[in-house]
């Protein structure tokens, strides 16, 4: 579709060149203490993560919480996933695998939380990506979508290091007001919108550059974290993430 940013070759060739995909979810996994939050309060049993391989949420929900998670993927590769399933004690099937383009698909089920970590943002039209979020989601159920913040310090070192990667994303949804008001637009309630994370930087594609950038890089990555120790706050300028949590009506 025209208003995607990236496609299928696109994120085949970006799996493929990770060498590091498969490792142990600790507990505090990123995110992990706000999702066991939402579990509690909304009583979550089933969940799907949209656009998540290899399903590092699909699988530290299952995991940590006993959640019936499904990941649903343009690109999957089962063996990747099932390494992943492997290395963190559970095996092939605990998570349950929907191969599809998103657009295209009729859901036939709908899950007490819908989830995506760094999906929107690689479509032009967001309140569309959204929406389609929605049809996956029961009445009661809880909309979870995190991003980067390219908008902050994290944003200069990609568009300076990493243009191909930058110009993958749509930077103009990354202002947690306009997320909310996409929301409220959609009839979702109890919205929430903000920064998320004192601060980080890093770079996708870091193995392929030089010594200068990577030390650059990790200065401004330390000098950023030790401020942040000492003011701790979540910025615009300095967060890496944004969440945006909402509920769909009964």
């Amino acid at each position: 579709m025209e208003q995607n940013l990236t496609d299928r070759a696109f994120w085949k060739s970006f799996w493929e060149s990770k060498n590091d995909i498969i490792f142990y979810l600790k507990p505090d996994y990123h995110f992990g203490e706000i999702l066991a939050k939402l579990i509690k309060e909304k009583n979550i049993k089933t969940a799907i993560e949209l656009g998540g391989f290899p399903g590092y949420y699909a699988t530290f929900l299952k995991k940590y919480y006993q959640l019936d998670t499904t990941l649903f993927d343009y690109f999957i590769h089962e063996g990747i996933i099932d390494q992943l399933l492997e290395k963190n004690g559970l095996k092939h099937g605990d998570v349950k695998i929907i191969e599809a383009d998103l657009f295209a698909y009729q859901p036939t089920v709908q899950y007490d939380l819908v989830t995506s970590f760094g999906l929107i943002e690689h479509f032009n039209d967001t309140r569309a990506i959204l929406e389609t979020h929605l049809q996956f989601l029961k009445p009661g159920g809880v909309l979870f979508v995190t991003l980067p913040n390219f908008k902050a310090v994290n944003g200069w070192i990609q568009r300076k290091f990493d243009k191909a990667n930058y110009d993958k994303h749509n930077i103009n949804c990354m202002e947690p007001k306009l997320l909310a008001d996409y929301c409220r637009q959609l009839g979702l309630t109890e919205v929430e919108s903000y920064y998320h994370g004192k601060f980080s930087v890093w770079l996708e594609n870091r193995a392929e550059q030089g010594g200068i950038v990577k030390a650059l890089v990790k200065s401004i990555w330390f000098a950023g974290k030790v401020f942040t120790k000492i003011v701790p706050v979540e910025s615009k300028a300095l967060s890496p993430y944004i969440v945006l949590k909402a509920v769909k009506p009964l």
